[in-house]
């Protein structure tokens, strides 16, 4: 007799609510293979539940000082520092990825954390003296409302700590919807919220499918949604939240770039791209899946690899010395797999094949070695598609001008980088490349808090990229106030107002 899996519900006006639905998915751990909890999936209406309780609680703590909500903030940022170990052994056993990396993305999540810390002098306006005679003016940011989010299963904590931590800190209340592959830790991450002092329904976490996300898109009680996901999904969310009149950022696919110059050293290139191409599974929207090699600098790189492949330790997540875990589910591998076939099929050369690892003590897990192609061409499918597994491709290009052209061509732009000894070189690629977000010696590129986070053409939808200062932008609206105390009236104007 099988026993009966936990289930997981909801988090709404600050308590675990169950989910009423009877629908539910399964929650595996990867490595082993089996479903070890249940997630429930919500209805329309306990979705709309959960935006009830945040617009309920939206006036309240929109005017709440920023001063305060900052201080809720900072003990959110120690509660993540004391639980950072149970938090990166939730996303290991639901997702995969080792535990080295899982503790690493808790600590990207902390770093957005810490810059909604502080949100007072982010608020802070500008202010004219001035602009006329006895008029001044000056502008303010105030709180978009009620917002949303809906994440990838990829980062279950830094992704949602992309969003929530900011919107909040701005003054709006949240609603996320995380993958149902695995809602422990966001649903962890909202009782932890709620600790540190945010109100009742500041911040809900439902979970579900389909039926929820389409709720959030269109239900009127919303007023912005946050997106990271595949391309097709991201366009979707766009479209249908824009045309039901809410702000929409959305973050789609990638096919990162990262080009080898003649005069890079092998040895450093191919160290790096162990790392940007295979840690976690290449399960990374900014994992680098191309390998532009320039001049003939393509030999070199593939014999550089070689070691370097045959000594990733393919491991559960919590085995000592794991490089690389195993891909999130069944479907999901499987899937890769087939993108593996079509590049043989294509013509492309295998020159490392993990299809076929096996793990002892674990065979029933999700688990695939490193896969490297040589000879690949702009047509192929491995080169056009996102793959999203431990899957590179290396390219070979005549020179920087033609490698800049791969890159241009391509409907993806979200990073890339370039690994060279020439500054001159360097420079050119930065100005010129076509993608939102760039390294230079370094292959994954991802922006710091401080700054914001966005590809470019089909990687993003939406003007404004995430986190940083563009996410400020995001959850606020600005107002500007044009002011002046006149003595008495002068009468009617029935023209162009200027200042004089």
């Amino acid at each position: 007799m099988t026993a009966k899996l936990t289930q997981l519900g909801h988090y709404i006006g600050g308590k675990p609510v169950a989910g009423t639905s009877g629908r539910t998915a399964p929650v595996f751990n990867p490595a082993l293979g089996v479903a070890t909890t249940e997630v429930a999936l919500a209805t329309a209406a306990e979705t709309r539940a959960a935006i009830a309780s945040s617009r309920t609680a939206l006036a309240e703590w929109a005017e709440t000082p920023p001063l305060r909500r900052a201080r809720v903030m900072f003990r959110f940022r120690e509660l993540i520092e004391q639980h950072a170990g149970e938090l990166a052994a939730i996303i290991t056993r639901e997702h995969g990825k080792v535990l080295a990396d899982a503790r690493g993305e808790v600590t990207r999540g902390l770093e957005i954390v810490e810059f909604a810390c502080g949100i007072p002098q982010l608020l802070k306006g500008e202010y004219s003296d001035a602009v006329g005679k006895g008029i001044d003016s000056w502008s303010l940011r105030q709180p978009v409302g009620v917002c949303a989010g809906i994440t990838p299963f990829n980062f279950p904590a830094m992704v949602p700590m992309w969003m929530f931590p900011v919107a909040i800190a701005c003054g709006n209340t949240f609603v996320l919807k995380p993958s149902e592959k695995d809602p422990g830790c966001p649903l962890r991450l909202a009782e932890l919220m709620t600790e540190a002092g945010a109100p009742a329904g500041v911040l809900n976490v439902v979970n579900g499918d389909k039926e929820s996300v389409n709720t959030l898109l269109t239900d009127p009680g919303v007023d912005a949604i946050s997106f990271v996901g595949s391309t097709p999904i991201a366009e979707h969310v766009y479209r249908t939240g824009s045309e039901a009149g809410k702000r929409v950022q959305a973050l789609g696919g990638a096919k990162n770039h990262m080009v080898v110059m003649p005069d890079a050293n092998p040895a450093e290139a191919a160290h790096a791209l162990i790392g940007a191409a295979y840690g976690s599974a290449g399960e990374r929207c900014m994992a680098i899946s191309v390998a532009v090699a320039v001049g003939d600098a393509g030999d070199k790189l593939i014999a550089a690899l070689k070691p370097e492949l045959a000594a990733i330790k393919v491991l559960p997540g919590t085995a000592e010395g794991a490089d690389m875990g195993p891909l999130v589910t069944r479907e999901h591998r499987e899937r890769v797999l087939g993108y593996v076939e079509t590049g043989i099929q294509e013509g492309a050369k295998l020159v490392a094949d993990g299809r076929k690892l096996s793990v002892p003590g674990h065979e029933q897990g999700f688990f695939m070695g490193p896969v490297l192609f040589d000879g690949v061409t702009e047509k192929m499918r491995v080169y056009r598609e996102e793959i999203f597994g431990p899957v590179l491709v290396v390219m070979r290009a005549k020179s920087l001008d033609e490698a800049l052209g791969l890159i241009e061509r391509h409907e993806f732009g979200n990073g890339t980088s370039i690994f060279t000894r020439d500054g001159g070189a360097a420079r050119e690629f930065t100005r010129r490349v076509a993608a939102g977000m760039v390294g230079i010696n370094v292959p994954i590129p991802v922006p710091m808090a401080f700054h914001s986070f966005g590809g470019w053409k089909r990687s993003l939808f939406g003007p404004l990229h995430m986190h940083g200062p563009d996410g400020v932008r995001f959850y606020t609206r600005l107002k500007t106030v044009t002011a002046r105390w006149p003595e008495g009236s002068k009468g009617a104007e029935f023209v162009m107002p200027t200042m004089k």
